[in-house]
Order: structure tokens, then sequence, then C-alpha cells
């Protein structure tokens, strides 16, 4: 899975402090995945949405290595720092919106390698997109883009299109395909699931609709 394995991410060290550059230096290879959905109209600005979040995270980080060497120090320096407008406001607000936007990512390819289909219709990924975007985003988005996300499951690529896509074009077995999405969630679902856990424990999740 080369696409998904390019940039290894650290693993979640007991404490659950994640640190800002390595972490942001791993996920920084992910928006391509959303290329390989097809369907410009609606996961291009997925894509962008993920890679703008990442450069404003940086952004702070950049600003003072030392005080956000972790995404916690990042939270909370920024609940100090912004009083009444936190969470609504910087890397923050930023992280929030990034994390979905890995869920969703994270909650698909979980449905496929986990072998969740339609059995008429096998080799769509229908079912796998519409269970990501229930669980990740659909709570989140205006009527409008509701509409849009799932009217757009009917665009998507044929299961092992996606894969071939994840492999940069080269030809692999579907078993061995899901053996590397398997070896990348193993990595990211727990960073995922703790920066998930830090954003309820300092009551920092929003739930506005974009």
């Amino acid at each position: 899975m080369a696409l998904l394995l390019e940039h290894e991410f650290k693993p979640l060290p007991a404490d659950k402090q994640i640190e800002t550059l390595p972490f942001l230096e791993a996920v920084a290879h992910l928006p391509p995945f959303f290329d390989c959905l097809g369907t410009p109209i609606v996961y291009s600005p997925v894509k962008a949405d993920l890679a703008g979040n990442i450069k404003k995270i940086r952004a702070v980080y950049d600003s003072n290595p030392t005080k956000f060497k972790t995404l916690q120090n990042i939270l909370e320096v920024e609940k100090e720092m912004h009083g009444s407008e936190w969470p609504k406001i910087g890397a923050t607000l930023a992280l929030m919106w990034l994390k979905r936007g890995l869920k969703f990512m994270l909650v698909l390819l979980q449905s496929i390698s986990d072998g969740e289909r339609d059995e008429e219709h096998p080799n769509l990924i229908r079912v796998n997109a519409l269970k990501a975007y229930e669980i990740a985003l659909k709570k989140y988005h205006g009527w409008m883009l509701q509409k849009l996300f799932t009217g757009s499951v009917y665009a998507l690529p044929y299961k092992s299109d996606l894969l071939k896509a994840l492999e940069k074009g080269k030809e692999v077995k579907e078993e061995e395909s899901i053996e590397k999405i398997h070896q990348f969630l193993s990595r990211v679902t727990p960073i995922l699931d703790a920066i998930y856990e830090m954003y309820t424990k300092m009551n920092a999740e929003l739930s506005y609709k974009a």
C-alpha cells in the first residue's frame, strides 16, 4: 500500500501525548488518498480541507516548537491564549476538522478490510463510503452537503481500482493490499482515538454544521 505506508506514524506513547511534528509529517502524506476516490467535485474539497488544516497546525507549531511540542500542548496553550473564542479558533479548530477527515478515511478502509460489502455488487465501495460518511462527517454537514456526499457514492471507483490506486498503479493481490491496510490502521487508529479522547476530555468538540 505504497500511498498509505509511505511515511510511518510513531506508535502512541503510554501517556497518549502525541508529538506534533512527527504527527504532521506523517499525516501530510495522506491527502492524496482522496484523489483515489474520484468524484473531484466532492473529494477535492475534502482533500484541500485536510491539507489546509495540516498547514494551519504546522504554522502554529513552527511559531514556537517548544511550546507546541505535543497536540495536547496546542489545545492547552490556545485555550489560555484565546479565552472565550476557544475552541472555535486556531490550530484547535484545524485539528478538529482534520481528525474528522481522517476518521472518514479510516472508517472507510476499516470497512473494506473487514469485508463489509453489498453482496449483489461486491466490487463496489458504496456501503463502505456511506458508513464512513455517517460515522465521521454527516452530522457536521448541512442538508446540501449531505445530499452531495450521498449522491457521490454512485461515482466511486470499484474496490479493485481503489486498491490499485493506493498501490500507485501496481497490480497487487487483493489480500496483500488488505494486509497493508491492516498495518496502516493498526498504527493510525490508536492515534486518532487518542485525539478524539483529548477533545472530549478538554470539552473542545464543536457540533455546528459546515
